[in-house]
This record gives C-alpha cells, sequence and structure tokens, in this order.
C-alpha cells in the first residue's frame, strides 16, 4: 500500500503528488490528519477548520463516486504514520512540499520515522509556481526587494510550460479500506457562525483590480486567499487567469504571496524576528488597554476600527484596510507587530504565516523591502483617498456621529512625533 497525505491540497484536481502517487503506485490510500498540535491551539468554533472539513467532504463525495472513500485520523500526524506503519508493509508516502518553519519540522520528523522503517517520503511542488531557491539572484542569493524578484519571476514564467497534472482521471488507483471519515463533532468542532466566502477570479474583476482593489467599499477583491491557503484551487490555473489580462496588478499579487513565501523559506526566524535585526532595538509602549481598543474597533479612528470590525464579524478584511489598521498599531500606538500579527492569525480566515508575517513587518518598518519607518499613515487622509463618501466606515461603525462614539484614543500628531523619536532611537 501506498499513502497520499493531503495536507495544503485539498482538491482532486492538478494535485501534483497525488497524481504522481496514482500513476506511480497501485493501491493509494488517501488520508488527512487533524493535526491536534494545532487543533489543540484553536476555538472550538474556527471557520478555517470548517473550511477545511468542507474541502474534505468535497473530496469524499467524488471518491465515493467512484467506490472509493477518503481516511480522516486526529492526532498527532507522527503518532498516526507510526500507526498505519505497524498495521500496513507501505510502499511509499506521497505529499506536496510545505515552506512553513513548523510544518518543515513535522515533515522532517516524518522523513525520519519513514526512514528508519526504509520507506521513501516523496514530496511535490505544488502550491506555489516556484519554491525555495528557484527565483534567486544572479549570485544565488535570495532576492529581499520585490521587484526585482518579481521581474525574475516573469521572465522565468515565459521559459516554462504551466503543466497541469490530470491527478482526478486516475482515481481508480485508490484502495478500498475501511477507515472513517471523520465528522467535524468527531475531532471536538462545531458549525461556526461564519464562513470562507467563494472566490471571484473573472475576467471582469482581474481586468479591473488595479481601478478597483484600494475601495473597501465596492468590494472588488477575489477573496481567494483562503482558497490558496487550503489549496482548494490550483495556483497553475490561478496563475493562468492572471496573466491573460493586459492588465498586471492581480499577477502581481499572486507574486507578491510566492515573494514572501520564499523569504520565509530563506529566513525562518522572521516569524518571530525582524528582518532588520536593529528593529528588534524597539522600544515599544505595548499597552494592553490600547490593544484592546484597537482589537474592537474602539479607538476612535472610523477607518481602523471599521477594519477591526469588519474582521471580527466576518473573519475578512481589506486589503487597503489592513495596512492602514497595522500601521496604526504600530506606530500610533507603538505596539509591537507581533501583538497584531498573532490577533491577525487567530481571526484572518485567510490567514497565511508568510504572508501575515511579510505584511506586518512592513508595516512596522522591519520587514523586506518595507516602507521606511517615517512614512506613517495619516488615518484621516487615508479616509478621504479611499472612502470619502464614508460609505464603507458606515456599515462598520453605524454610531459614527452619534455621542457612543469614542473619541480618538491618541492625538495623530502626538503619535507621529513620538514614533519617530522612538524609531530613531532604536535604528539610527
Amino acid at each position: 500500500m501506498t499513502l497520499f497525505w493531503f495536507r495544503r491540497d485539498l482538491r482532486l484536481n492538478d494535485n501534483r503528488a497525488l497524481f504522481h502517487a496514482l500513476t506511480d503506485q497501485t493501491d493509494v490510500l488517501p488520508l488527512f490528519i487533524f493535526d491536534t498540535t494545532i487543533l489543540n491551539q484553536l476555538e472550538k468554533q474556527d471557520a478555517r477548520v470548517n473550511f477545511i472539513h468542507e474541502l474534505l467532504t468535497k473530496i469524499q463525495t467524488k471518491l465515493q463516486q467512484n467506490g472509493k472513500s477518503l481516511a480522516v485520523f486526529h492526532g498527532n500526524p507522527v503518532d498516526i504514520f507510526a500507526q498505519l506503519i505497524a498495521k500496513h508493509p507501505i510502499q511509499a508516502v506521497y505529499a506536496n512540499r510545505d515552506y512553513e518553519p513548523n510544518a518543515r519540522k513535522r515533515d522532517k520528523a516524518i522523513f525520519e520515522l519513514l526512514a528508519t522503517n526504509n520507506i521513501p517520503f516523496q514530496t511535490y511542488k505544488d502550491q506555489v509556481i516556484f519554491e525555495k531557491n528557484e527565483v534567486v539572484k544572479d549570485d544565488g542569493l535570495p532576492y529581499v526587494v520585490y521587484t526585482p524578484y518579481a521581474n525574475k519571476w516573469k521572465s522565468k514564467l515565459q521559459t516554462i510550460q504551466l503543466n497541469f497534472t490530470e491527478s482526478e482521471n486516475h482515481l481508480q488507483q485508490l484502495v478500498t479500506h475501511n477507515y472513517p471519515f471523520l465528522s467535524l463533532e468527531d475531532i471536538g468542532f462545531n458549525k461556526p457562525t461564519i464562513q470562507v466566502v467563494n472566490f471571484d477570479v473573472s475576467e471582469q474583476l482581474i481586468d479591473q483590480y488595479e481601478q478597483t482593489r484600494n475601495f473597501p467599499a465596492l468590494n472588488k477583491t477575489s477573496f481567494l486567499g483562503a482558497h490558496l491557503r487550503f489549496g482548494a484551487v490550483s495556483i497553475r490555473e490561478m496563475v493562468q487567469k492572471a496573466r491573460k489580462s493586459a492588465q498586471p496588478t492581480f499577477l502581481n499579487e499572486l507574486i507578491w504571496r510566492e515573494f514572501f513565501m520564499q523569504i520565509l523559506w530563506h529566513f525562518p526566524h522572521t516569524a518571530k524576528t525582524s528582518f532588520k535585526p536593529k528593529y528588534d532595538a524597539i522600544q515599544w509602549n505595548n499597552n494592553e488597554a490600547d490593544f484592546k481598543k484597537w482589537c474592537n474597533g474602539q479607538t476612535g479612528y472610523p477607518f481602523v476600527d471599521a477594519g477591526m470590525r469588519e474582521l471580527n464579524a466576518t473573519g475578512h478584511m481589506h486589503n487597503r484596510v489592513r495596512m492602514i489598521v497595522a500601521s496604526f498599531l504600530c506606530k500610533h500606538l507603538l505596539i509591537d507587530w507581533r501583538w497584531g500579527e498573532t490577533y491577525f492569525a487567530q481571526k484572518l480566515l485567510d490567514y497565511e504565516q508568510a504572508s501575515n508575517v511579510g505584511n506586518w513587518q512592513w508595516a512596522a518598518g522591519s520587514g523586506v523591502d518595507a516602507a521606511p519607518y517615517f512614512r506613517i499613515f495619516n488615518p484621516s487622509e487615508q479616509i478621504k483617498k479611499f472612502d470619502n463618501q464614508f460609505e464603507y466606515i458606515k456599515k462598520w461603525v453605524p454610531e459614527l456621529n452619534e455621542l457612543s462614539y469614542p473619541s480618538p484614543i491618541i492625538d495623530h500628531k502626538f503619535a507621529r512625533e513620538r514614533c519617530l523619536q522612538v524609531y530613531k532611537a532604536a535604528v539610527g
């Protein structure tokens, strides 16, 4: 028996490792593991866990139409694999690669377990177009500035074929088995009140993306993030759609995703510490009462409050607004970017560690290709540029003109001057 391990690739079509497992081997057991080391840190109503289960249910339905089924386990992956090895003669394990620091540690432990049992661990590139060292500078060093990385990425794209694997056409190679398909309740979770919404990658959205993406009231973002995060869609399919447009902005956003992924791959310490080490010397204020007001959308700055309320209510926040709320936390309130990154990790349905860390460090000035520390968003000016009719703000802050709406938590001019002093003292 061969094992195929679903992870961040929850689809049957154009799934690289699944295709290779099904075309290389016979009697393939498809499995998914609800990893308790991750689940134990989550609330029992987590829309991301529900979304994963919905994607697994789609896979299960398709497999059942072919007389097959998906094995779903709940536990520590190392323990699950040890049990499977004890029960079955395993020929090989196939999976698509994952690049996050914790995933790399997990996969190292699995590789070592399999190696002691003389079982090959076959991994494939699936969730990105280019991985690891595939897009680097001519001297072999990683890019730490987006534009030259994107230029190299695009020129490299011209030299390859975006091959789509017809993995869904080989399901007859799957083995029949008696392992269960666990329900959401079986793993200790309940249906959440919020859900991952469908994505939009229509030609119209992609072509107009540059004109519309900065205005949250228009609701013209793709909502693709969560679907890419869990592999509900093929990145090759999305890039193919994006490159057909004469307007490059949407493709550039997909490249930003891979830029931050390769940064986290080359510099895994940036998940916890600043890319620019001297920024770890900043004397953050870290006022817990201020942080709570920011989390709850009660800062008295309407754009910031609207964004945080949208996040808390829906698990989503418009991209432009993410920049505004992140800059406000780090520079107006002088609260460590890691506090904001952790809060977003808890709340965002499209949470992707590489992008989240990369964007928070960008906002704090401590990351790769970051805004200079003296660039400080003025939240009132941002309203004039991006929500001048207050449509988005009034949706989330209906009490805006009432006495019940709080006064600004801090004066902008004071906050700006304080930020400049504190940053300059740390980084010169």
